[in-house]
């Protein structure tokens, strides 16, 4: 599905829409609601527990290219625990997916000011500004990406993606010792981001 389709479906569908686009919904919509609350507070014994299931399942759904059950998903983890900033997460990777880093920045923007500390979003949220920078060489978007990878890795130093992308962020400032520094991190802890691409222009580039 292409954006442009998307945007024309949400019009009609405001399950495709964050919040469900904050618009009305009729008796058996809201009446729907409530059954699902309640059952899957029933199975994962609270709000949080289940609004946490349907944002893994939304993830899964999204690496698999179903963008729109995806959102289906997050919304309902939503509609859960409006709380859970992670549905932000949810909602800013769909509109990465499409390309739309204005929107994507927006939700990851809402989530952090429920949880400024969430690692997942700022590692996403500073992936945005780093590819603003792949697009336009803008230096200070690559400047902002780094600040935002270096905070979420002092909030979490075993998240692979971040490593690897505070790796790619400095190679890029052509700062080879701190390029290194991240890129045993990140192999250290599995080194499952890591392209082959990327090892071998390492290598050339900054020689140990």
């Amino acid at each position: 599905m292409s954006y442009k389709e998307w945007k024309r479906e949400a019009k009609e569908n405001i399950r495709l829409l964050p919040k469900y686009g904050d618009k009305p919904k009729t008796k058996e919509q809201l009446a729907s609601d409530s059954q699902l609350i309640d059952e899957y507070i029933k199975q994962e014994g609270s709000r949080r527990n289940a609004s946490e299931v349907l944002i893994k399942l939304g993830f899964n759904y999204l690496y698999r290219g179903d963008v729109r059950t995806a959102m289906y998903r997050f919304n309902q983890a939503w509609l859960l625990d409006p709380e859970n900033e992670n549905v932000f997460w949810g909602w800013g990777a769909i509109y990465f997916t499409f390309n739309d880093t204005i929107k994507a920045l927006e939700q990851y923007d809402e989530g952090l000011s429920k949880n400024p500390e969430n690692s997942n979003i700022l590692t996403d949220k500073a992936t945005v500004f780093m590819n603003r920078y792949h697009e336009s060489k803008d230096t200070a978007s690559l400047s902002s990406a780094i600040s935002l990878f270096s905070k979420s890795y002092l909030i979490d130093s075993l998240n692979q993606n971040t490593s690897y992308k505070l790796s790619v962020a400095y190679f890029l400032t052509k700062d080879c010792d701190n390029a290194l520094r991240f890129y045993d991190i990140c192999e250290k802890l599995g080194g499952k981001p890591i392209q082959k691409e990327y090892a071998v222009a390492l290598e050339s580039t900054c020689k140990k």
